[in-house]
């Protein structure tokens, strides 16, 4: 799960960082507001681990603004106000769940598990697009009832593309959930099996379902929604890719 934890003490953030991390978690850490809203714009998280205590912008200022955006990340709040009626005021603001500091990384942990199976929803076994087809459990793609051969990485990539169909992803949040940071983000290894992928799946047929957002990344859609309106050209591929 991707885990943004922002905490102004550093040394409590890099313990916590490394505990998550090692419960297989994807920890970002951040140690002021504005880099956390900067963050939680620009990408997906499954779970927010807030402190207060912040600089420039504050805890609770983050939490009332996501919550007027309709962003419905899971908080997590870290808070050293122990009265009830702060409590209260931290729920009635968005909190999903707080913890008071002093606390155990055990019951922070036992915490985080309890959110994220909240959030958790039940995965679809099979992703459809247009005559496109992916199964998950047999690993095997189609397109109007033709097979397609793909190698694993290809396949986890249109995997993730089709399971945010219509959403506009960026190469950045490609490279997080399918290489798991194995790749500097200056790497055109996404636009490279882009361009794969595109031959096999688009190439010949009049609907392409893999699309260019341009200045931005990638989306697969059949061209029912507002993504209809964006380029579809194959990248210029300047270079080998490592699978």
């Amino acid at each position: 799960m991707r885990i943004l934890l922002a905490e102004d003490d550093v040394s409590l953030g890099n313990f916590v960082r490394k505990g998550l991390e090692a419960e297989q978690h994807q920890v970002y850490l951040s140690h002021s507001g504005d880099e956390v809203e900067y963050l939680l714009n620009n990408q997906e998280y499954d779970l927010l681990i807030l402190d207060l205590n912040l600089p420039r912008v504050d805890g609770v200022q983050i939490l009332r603004r996501i919550r007027s955006q309709n962003n419905s990340v899971p908080v997590l709040v870290l808070t050293a106000r122990n009265k009830v009626e702060d409590r209260v005021a931290l729920l009635d603001l968005g909190a999903d769940d707080y913890l008071v500091k002093p606390f155990s990384f055990s019951e922070l942990s036992a915490r985080v598990r309890a959110l994220l199976r909240r959030r958790s929803k039940p995965v679809e076994g099979t992703l459809r697009i247009a005559d496109l087809e992916l199964s998950r459990v047999e690993r095997r793609v189609t397109r109007a009832g033709k097979e397609i051969d793909l190698s694993p990485k290809e396949f986890a990539l249109l995997e993730y593309l089709m399971s945010n169909a219509g959403r506009k992803v960026t190469r950045t949040m490609i490279l997080e959930r399918v290489w798991h940071h194995s790749f500097d983000t200056s790497t055109n290894v996404v636009d490279v099996y882009i361009n794969y992928l595109r031959k096999k799946i688009d190439e010949n047929v009049a609907l392409k379902l893999i699309r260019t957002v341009r200045g931005v990344g990638y989306t697969v859609s059949d061209g029912s929604d507002s993504s209809q309106d964006e380029a579809s050209d194959a990248p210029i591929v300047r270079s080998s890719a490592v699978s």
